[in-house]
C-alpha cells in the first residue's frame, strides 16, 4: 500500500498547530500526526514548504460551480462541479437541488447516483440535499413559486424509495403536513432542515420535536421577529441563535451576511454548532459576468457582480458564487474567529452534523486522507482527497 509522507507544515489539529508537524498517509487513511518527526519506510515525502495543512473542507449546501449545476440533470455537470471546487479545498460535499417537480427530483438522484460512481477527481458526494419544494412562498427567495407546495406523503414517500441517496431534506416546519414529514424523514435516517420559512417561536420547537435539527443558511429566506395583533414573536433566526438543539449553516461569503452577523452568530453558536457553506450556484469558480441560477434549460438569468449573483435588475441577491476557501478568510477577517475555529467549521463541524466525523472532518489517525495545504493568505495550494492529490498549483 502507498505510504506518503507530509513534512515541513504547520498541522492543524482538532485543537491546537503542530509548527512542523508531520502527517503520514497509507492508502486512503491517515495513520499518524506528529509534532515531531516520524520514521516511515518506502513513502514519498511531500514538502509543505511551510504551508498550513488543514483537514479538507466539507461543504454540505452547494448548488454548481465550473459552469455546471445539479439541477442541469447531467452526470458531467456533477463531475464538473465535484472537480471545480476540489481546487478550493473541498474534499466532499453535498449536491443541493432547487424546488422542481417530483419527476425532476428522482432524475436528479438518477443522476447523482451514476455521478457517484464516476467521481474520482473531485470532492466526493456525501449524499443529496433536497432544498424544498415544500416552503413558505412569501420566503421562497429565488425558488420557483410554480412548484412549491405543502408535504405530499405520497409524493414524499415516493423520492424517499432513494433514501439511500438523501443526506437531507429542508422545509419549511410550519406548513401543513411538515411535522409529519420531519418525523418520517428522521425514521429514513435523513437530516431535516428549517429553511425557507416564516415559522415563530412556538412552531420551531415543535419542528424540533418531529426532528428539525438544522437551519439552513441561517438568516436567508428565514423569519426574524414580527408583531401579530401588537405582540412580538420571535421567528426562526431568533429560535435558532437560541436553541442548542438547532445547528445552523452560514453563508460566509462576506455578501450575504454582514460582520456583525457573523460576529453575532459565531459568538451565540460557537464554532461547533456552525458550518460554513457555499451555497454556490454554477458561477462559482469561473470569471463569467452573466449566468443562470438552477438548471441550464428552465433557470433563472442572473448578473455577476460585487463577487455575488444578482438578479438582472438588482433588487435582490441570486445566489453565492462563494468557494470554501472564501468562507474560511472571511471568518478570519470578519467573522472573529481564530484559525483553529474557523478551519472547524469548515470540516469537524460539517462532518458532524451529516454523520461522518468517525471518518471524516480532523487530522486525526484512522481518517480518511482528505488534506488540503494553504499558503500564508489562506489559499489552496493543494487538495488531497482519500490519499490522492487532486489538484495543485505547482
Amino acid at each position: 500500500m502507498d505510504r506518503i509522507k507530509i513534512i515541513n507544515g504547520h498541522v492543524i489539529g482538532p485543537h491546537r498547530i503542530l509548527p512542523q508537524g508531520v502527517v503520514v498517509i497509507e492508502g486512503d487513511k491517515i495513520v499518524a500526526v506528529s509534532a515531531h518527526d516520524v520514521e516511515v519506510g518506502h513513502a514519498s515525502v511531500i514538502d509543505a514548504k511551510g504551508a498550513y495543512i488543514a483537514p479538507g473542507f466539507i461543504d454540505i449546501h452547494v448548488h454548481g460551480g465550473g459552469g455546471a449545476d445539479f439541477m442541469d440533470g447531467k452526470v458531467e455537470a456533477f463531475l464538473q462541479i465535484a472537480k471545480t471546487h476540489a481546487q478550493y479545498g473541498t474534499t466532499a460535499m453535498v449536491p443541493t437541488t432547487l424546488t422542481s417537480t417530483q419527476d425532476q427530483l428522482i432524475r436528479t438522484l438518477d443522476c447523482y447516483e451514476e455521478a457517484l460512481k464516476q467521481n474520482h477527481k473531485g470532492a466526493q458526494f456525501l449524499g443529496m440535499h433536497l432544498e424544498g419544494p415544500y416552503f413558505a412562498m412569501s420566503q421562497r427567495g429565488a425558488q420557483d413559486p410554480r412548484y412549491i407546495r405543502d408535504p405530499d406523503p405520497k409524493e414524499y414517500h415516493e423520492i424517499l424509495k432513494r433514501a439511500d441517496l438523501i443526506a437531507r431534506w429542508s422545509a419549511a416546519p410550519e406548513r401543513e403536513g411538515a411535522l409529519d414529514f420531519g418525523r418520517t424523514l428522521r425514521e429514513k435516517g435523513v437530516l431535516a432542515a428549517i429553511a425557507h420559512t416564516d415559522a415563530v417561536y412556538d412552531e420551531v420547537l415543535q419542528a424540533v420535536d418531529a426532528g428539525y435539527t438544522l437551519a439552513t443558511h441561517l438568516y436567508s429566506g428565514m423569519s426574524g421577529v414580527s408583531r401579530r395583533n401588537a405582540l412580538r414573536y420571535a421567528g426562526v433566526i431568533e429560535s435558532a441563535l437560541l436553541l442548542d438543539e438547532i445547528d445552523v449553516e452560514i453563508i460566509a461569503d462576506g455578501v450575504h451576511l454582514p460582520e456583525g452577523l457573523l460576529k453575532l452568530i459565531y459568538k451565540v453558536k460557537g464554532p461547533e454548532k456552525i458550518a460554513l457553506i457555499t451555497d454556490a450556484m454554477r458561477a462559482a469558480g469561473t470569471e463569467e459576468q452573466t449566468s443562470v441560477l438552477g438548471g441550464e434549460d428552465q433557470g433563472i438569468a442572473v448578473i455577476i457582480e460585487d463577487d455575488v449573483a444578482k438578479l438582472p435588475d438588482r433588487s435582490s441577491l441570486a445566489g453565492s458564487i462563494a468557494t470554501a476557501d472564501r468562507l474560511l478568510r472571511v471568518m478570519l477577517s470578519k467573522g472573529g474567529a481564530p484559525l483553529c475555529e474557523a478551519i472547524r467549521m469548515l470540516s469537524a463541524t460539517p462532518a458532524r452534523i451529516m454523520g461522518v466525523s468517525a471518518r471524516k472532518g480532523s487530522l486525526v489517525s484512522g481518517k480518511d486522507a482528505d488534506i488540503v495545504f494553504l499558503d500564508k493568505d489562506f489559499k489552496v495550494v493543494r487538495t488531497i482527497i482519500m490519499g490522492r492529490t487532486v489538484w495543485t498549483s505547482d
